[in-house]
């Protein structure tokens, strides 16, 4: 046993991975590099060539990398409990005219308990991955913080993590900027790594074209919603869309209906198969009610907080004024903030701590 123990570090071949494990080895940590595949890239249907975390190049590439630094890796295969959770809820969050968030998902529900599980296993303290953010106990509590670096920060995407798992997790890349952590993989000889473009794409969607795997995963999915109306707000009928599934709040291009003027998709109706359109102006919200909770630096919210709020990945926060119902968060906004999805993620902020996140439900006027 090394001096500091074991831990276990996803490995998915990227550069953060690749450079978080190499961290930790030379810390003289024991690291044991496990590789998930969640996904195979031929079930997807799509036309672009296979890349990305669950790539065969990819999981070769870890291996490599694990056996010259002499850490023991592994591939975890994940594929059912991946396909049948995350999957199946993107699919039907869009069928309920909804946003889904996968990442998130898949982060809280299928990758940390799988880690935890070997860890388990394998006699692992901790876990680590090369996700920019940061973790601390304070007061009897798990804290996440948002990573030094804020155009990498990816606090908003472990929202849902538990205090146990929390508890067992390390963010070795969170106190480094994205830079500097380029330079440590050339200078521990991984220059191509380093300048390897990196991908936003959902890993399922490879193509990046989620109305086509919507097609393809869903059986008579076109005939079952194309003919639907595009109305106003105030209920005048615009045109025919190609099926509410289709569409998201906010989206602008690709509405294939001329009438003058923008027009934005400002709600979507699946029991009527209705995509209602509007103005930009007509996107903005004064609030939101955000459920499934998952509360991180309180325990609960026993009275009002002003918070900093995001409400997608890249949004960079609004103050708001947050107030905890049961298992739910209404939020009020102090500026009116535009395109609020329901399905996307609610993360609420205290300087750079996660109070907390869940789902966003609906969005009011005050």
């Amino acid at each position: 046993m090394s001096k500091n123990g074991r831990i276990l570090v996803a490995m998915s071949g990227g550069l953060d991975s690749t450079v978080a494990a190499i961290l930790f080895a030379e810390q003289g940590y024991e690291v044991v590099g496990v590789t998930m595949k969640t996904w195979d890239y031929q079930n997807s249907g799509g036309s672009k060539k296979e890349t990305g975390c669950c790539s065969l190049d990819s999981i070769n590439d870890a291996r490599s990398i694990a056996v010259k630094h002499g850490i023991h890796h592994m591939i975890l295969d994940i594929r059912d409990e991946f396909g049948g959770f995350v999957i199946d809820n993107f699919i039907e969050e869009y069928l309920a005219g909804r946003t889904p968030n996968p990442c998130v998902l898949c982060n809280t529900h299928i990758k940390w308990e799988a880690l935890l599980k070997r860890a388990n296993q394998l006699d692992c303290e901790f876990i680590a991955t090369g996700h920019y953010a940061q973790v601390r106990n304070e007061n009897d509590r798990f804290v996440i913080s948002k990573g030094l670096d804020d155009n990498k920060d990816q606090s908003y995407v472990l929202w849902g993590l538990t205090q146990q798992s929390l508890a067992r997790t390390r963010f070795p890349l969170g106190q480094f900027r994205k830079t500097e952590i380029r330079q440590m993989a050339i200078d521990m000889g991984y220059e191509e790594l380093a300048k390897k473009s990196e991908s936003y794409e959902i890993c399922f969607v490879p193509d990046n074209d989620y109305r086509g795997f919507l097609k393809r995963k869903v059986d008579g999915l076109e005939e079952k919603v194309a003919g639907g109306n595009f109305v106003t707000s105030d209920g005048k009928i615009l045109g025919k869309h190609r099926g509410y599934p289709f569409y998201t709040i906010g989206q602008r291009k690709g509405l294939e209906i001329a009438v003058g003027e923008p027009l934005f998709v400002l709600e979507i109706k699946p029991d009527s198969n209705t995509v209602v359109l509007g103005r930009e102006n007509e996107l903005l919200r004064k609030g939101m009610w955000v459920r499934g909770l998952n509360m991180i630096k309180y325990d609960s919210m026993n009275e009002p907080f002003e918070s900093v709020t995001k409400i997608r990945y890249k949004d960079p926060g609004t103050i708001s004024m947050i107030e905890q119902v049961d298992n739910k968060m209404k939020v009020v906004f102090h500026d009116e903030v535009k395109a609020i999805a329901p399905g996307q993620s609610a993360v609420f902020y205290e300087d750079n701590d996660v109070i907390g996140g869940g789902w966003i439900e609906n969005s009011f006027d005050v």
